[in-house]
């Protein structure tokens, strides 16, 4: 089979290289899948360059989420049978088949298409954990998500909305923020390029955001600190600018309020009963047609490098994603 392989670590993904490799047999309790879609993550080009903190082995073939259909299954599977369709991953996504344990994946919603599926649990996973375990957003609540373009941002302004939160949605690129407003409606848009203060506080009445869901950190965080209303809560996801901030706790002294850790995986391993629910519910409403994960662009398994290069360069309004069976 094609798969794309990281056989050293190196920038400039120097060490990948698309080649013919054995195709995997499902092991016990594993299922054979036939890619049709993967999703493009920042954690799959970070361990090109062996900067992520999950660093496998080398050769191995990157892509933590995908979906397919299941080709065929080990010893022990009773729950998937051949020709199902199936949304899921943990590892191998960029690749023609992937073998994968049938415990970490679902029946694929007749609502999502294979590309939208690929690339919907971590980005509203992380979401949920953030606004329902985490925050414990209300309905009426204000939520600036920066970052909304992203597929975790994109994802966050999409859920918000579900729960019932007013969502100010705020990216530095004005054309992004225009098809935002356009395909999701948010309550405002903010373009954060020389600030964003004055206009969240604005829209807030003066009180400032109830709820800050930061995927960028840097700059973005410590302006953030000055918007957030007296008892808020900021939801930490990640740093996509490259610093890593830092809290003076004499403002969160004065103005009351939270900054949370948001980690959804670690949140399932540490609260598993919890961990199952998230699951459940997020994939419930995927079922119900409540959600609208948006694919910006979809890429042939040989144009892989375009495809990490959008993701890289912050083109992306949504998730990039590769089809190893175009």
């Amino acid at each position: 089979m094609r798969a794309l392989v990281v056989e050293r670590l190196a920038a400039d993904y120097a060490g990948c290289v698309v080649k013919d490799i054995p195709t995997p047999e499902p092991g016990p309790g594993e299922v054979r899948i036939r890619v049709r879609a993967a999703a493009v993550n920042f954690p799959d080009l970070m361990q090109t360059r062996g900067e992520h903190q999950h660093k496998p082995p080398v050769p191995f073939t990157p892509g933590m989420e995908l979906a397919g259909e299941v080709d065929a299954v080990g010893p022990g599977v009773s729950a998937f049978a051949p020709g199902d369709a199936v949304a899921g991953g943990g590892r191998g996504g960029m690749a023609e088949y992937a073998a994968l344990p049938a415990s970490g994946l679902r029946r694929k919603p007749d609502t999502l298409t294979f590309s939208q599926a690929a690339g919907y649990a971590v980005a509203y996973l992380t979401a949920y954990v953030a606004f329902e375990r985490c925050a414990r957003l209300q309905a009426g609540e204000w939520v600036l998500v920066h970052g909304a373009a992203g597929g975790v941002g994109l994802a966050a302004v999409d859920l918000a909305q579900i729960m019932g939160a007013r969502v100010i949605a705020a990216s530095a690129s004005d054309a992004k923020l225009a098809v935002i407003a356009d395909e999701y409606a948010p309550d405002a848009t903010v373009n954060v390029t020389g600030g964003f203060r004055e206009r969240v506080k604005a829209l807030t009445g003066g009180k400032g955001a109830d709820v800050i869901y930061d995927p960028v950190g840097g700059d973005v965080f410590d302006e953030s600190l000055r918007c957030i209303s007296f008892g808020g809560r900021i939801l930490s996801i990640g740093f996509t600018s490259g610093r890593l901030p830092v809290l003076p706790v004499n403002i969160a002294l004065i103005k009351g309020f939270s900054v949370i850790g948001v980690r959804a995986g670690e949140y399932g391993r540490q609260f598993p009963d919890k961990g199952r629910e998230n699951h459940e519910a997020i994939w419930k409403l995927a079922e119900e047609g409540k959600v609208r994960p948006r694919v910006d662009a979809e890429y042939p398994l040989a144009d892989w490098r375009a495809a990490f290069d959008s993701l890289a360069d912050r083109k992306v309004i949504g998730k990039t994603i590769v089809r190893p069976d175009l």
